[in-house]
């Protein structure tokens, strides 16, 4: 199967009417794992980049009510859920275990480890972006501002699948080690310091032109 090129990620998103919060991460994450991707291939290291671009920006989906994602599933599990249902089924383990909730669980964790690299990339990303491109410590501080418990307390408050019971100072621990494990695991594979990590800028002009598309179809 062939991965949808930067309009048709653009157009699906957009199908499903996401505020401007919203869009501002999904396009973080996506130019920060394009530009992840590219320096993979810059280095020769096989990747699928139209792939990673694609995962990245629709990785939230399970998020937004219109997606009508089953809110059964964890988080990750309902955006890898919804794309197989639209015949994406290469995009579903790229978005699979992105979410830091995920770190806190043993077996979860260890299932990102074992991912392809493309999937690898798409969560790293996530843990560099929010609204916009940023270290790792700014990132978990944001979480822990917004989720004194623990990110896993909010998303099991929306009822979106089991999480435990938020985050004690062990827990959180963990998942900090393990993301700067997989910051070190992606960086020392790319090449590059964590602070030269930057956004290859694709996402806003592609979604400006599925708009336009959109408008003239």
């Amino acid at each position: 199967m062939t991965a949808p090129g930067r309009r048709e990620a653009a157009r699906l998103l957009l199908s499903l009417d996401p505020p401007a919060w919203f869009l501002a991460h999904a396009c973080a994450v996506a130019d920060v794992a394009a530009w992840l991707a590219a320096r993979a291939e810059a280095r020769g290291i096989p990747v699928a980049r139209p792939s990673v671009e694609a995962a990245a920006l629709l990785h939230d989906v399970d998020k937004l009510p219109s997606s009508g994602a089953d809110a059964r599933l964890r988080h990750g599990e309902g955006s890898a859920a919804w794309l197989e249902g639209r015949g994406l089924g290469q995009l579903a383990p790229l978005v699979l275990d992105h979410p830091v909730t995920h770190l806190a669980d043993d077996a979860l964790a260890a299932r990102l480890g074992a991912a392809p690299l493309e999937a690898r990339l798409v969560a790293y990303a996530d843990k560099r972006a929010g609204q916009r491109l940023e270290s790792m410590e700014q990132r978990f501080a944001s979480w822990h501002r917004r989720y004194p418990s623990g990110p896993g307390a909010h998303v099991r408050a929306r009822g979106r699948g089991p999480t435990g019971d938020g985050w004690d100072d062990a827990v959180a621990e963990r998942v900090a080690m393990r993301a700067e494990a997989l910051e070190r695991e992606v960086c020392g594979l790319l090449g590059v310091a964590p602070r030269d990590v930057a956004r290859l800028r694709w996402s806003r002009h592609a979604l400006r032109e599925a708009a336009a598309a959109g408008r003239h179809s």
